[in-house]
């Protein structure tokens, strides 16, 4: 994994995740010199000033943009426009939830990457879910080249992941261009659902899973039978209990097995294993609506899959990199292990060669991203037959 801070794994992971999405070196190179210092001091002391060098590329962007705008350069200010509003939401997912200025640097994220896709012309729907007398939204992104009905998956994010980073990503466009449509979502607990509309995160995942389920089903371009559900880190809990729960999801794949994230609180307590992001326990506590520490370990063991898992009927695939440093392999094990029931199921383990062995790929980003995109284009051709 590139690591421009030596020893801080959760800014070095988000330098990385910017890239992922579509950033530029040069720019986070920018981002990242000025604060050499202060990530030496620890993941979580100098997070105000990543986020100050991070909005200040972020805002040069922004003007760029805004004088292609000016010119009548939609195509060019357009990518400008989606490459800050990754850099203002890189800035804003290192922040505790007391940082009064990451909400206004959120909402930007939001508007100008919707702004981004509106100039690129991007194959991009902005949907919203009908979810327990509410709402959560979504980014829909259909198939390409597909006549009729087309196979869809809905995608779920992690414990902290956004609809725009998966985008940015490039999971829904490997998708798109395998004939296979993308339900991005912003679930309970996560994005704009946590930020903006107050819904927190939950262990009973289906609940929301299949409040999407539902909407692909008033979608006259989703074929009803070939709608299939991915996970990434902490959706890798979440995309197989849904499976589990649901069978009327007809595949699911996992990106970083998240078998029993419920005891990864406990080994976490001893320091073992890395955190995704700083300030964790208060954020974890805020994604899952709990009042205090205590309160969040008492209710983390419902977070694991052992006795579920075995209720999966659909094909199962299950992926994880060697190298994973959050999460550990022998997870994905446990989660194939357990999928008795599958109709089919695979593992995957990367290793060095693939140049991809961290959590969810985050040092490359490409080679699982496409090899569950053949995966899941192939199982929804076996089963359209």
């Amino acid at each position: 994994m590139y690591e421009p801070f030596p020893g801080n794994y959760i800014w070095n992971l988000s330098t990385n995740l910017a890239l992922m999405c579509g950033g530029n070196i040069g720019e986070i190179d920018e981002a990242c010199r000025p604060i050499r210092e202060a990530a030496a001091k620890g993941k979580d002391a100098g997070t105000a000033q990543f986020f100050d060098s991070w909005m200040n590329v972020a805002n040069k962007v922004l003007a760029s943009a805004d004088a292609d705008l000016a010119r009548g350069r939609d195509l060019s200010a357009g990518v400008k426009y989606q490459r800050a509003a990754g850099y203002l939401l890189c800035a804003e997912r290192m922040q505790s939830r007391d940082y009064a200025p990451r909400w206004e640097a959120y909402n930007n994220g939001l508007k100008f990457f919707k702004k981004g896709v509106e100039l690129q012309n991007l194959p991009v729907e902005f949907v919203k879910i009908p979810y327990e007398g509410s709402y959560y939204t979504a980014l829909f992104v259909p198939a390409k080249g597909v006549d009729g009905p087309a196979p869809c998956v809905v995608s779920t994010n992690g414990l902290d992941s956004m609809k725009e980073q998966i985008y940015g990503a490039g999971n829904p466009e490997a998708n798109r261009i395998r004939g296979v449509s993308t339900l991005v979502l912003d679930q309970p607990g996560t994005g704009e659902a946590l930020r903006n509309l107050d819904h927190i995160g939950r262990y009973d995942a289906e609940a929301w899973g299949t409040a999407a389920l539902e909407y692909l089903l008033t979608r006259d371009d989703v074929d009803p039978d070939r709608i299939g559900i991915f996970g990434l880190s902490l959706g890798g809990y979440f995309a197989p209990r849904i499976a589990a729960m649901e069978p009327r999801f007809a595949l699911c794949c996992v990106m970083g097995a998240n078998h029993n994230w419920g005891e990864m609180q406990v080994r976490r307590m001893t320091n073992e294993g890395e955190n995704p992001v700083p300030h964790y326990w208060d954020h974890v506590m805020w994604v899952f609506g709990k009042d205090t520490k205590e309160e969040f370990l008492e209710w983390a063991p419902n977070m694991d899959l052992t006795g579920v898992i075995a209720n999966i009927k659909c094909p199962f695939f299950v992926t994880h990199g060697s190298g994973d440093r959050q999460i550990p392999v022998e997870y994905a094990h446990q989660s194939f292990d357990q999928a008795v029931n599958a109709a089919s199921k695979e593992m995957f383990i990367t290793g060095p060669e693939h140049f991809e062995v961290e959590h969810c790929g985050a040092d490359n980003g490409t080679f699982l991203r496409d090899m569950i995109g053949d995966w899941m284009s192939e199982t929804f051709a076996e089963l359209a037959k």
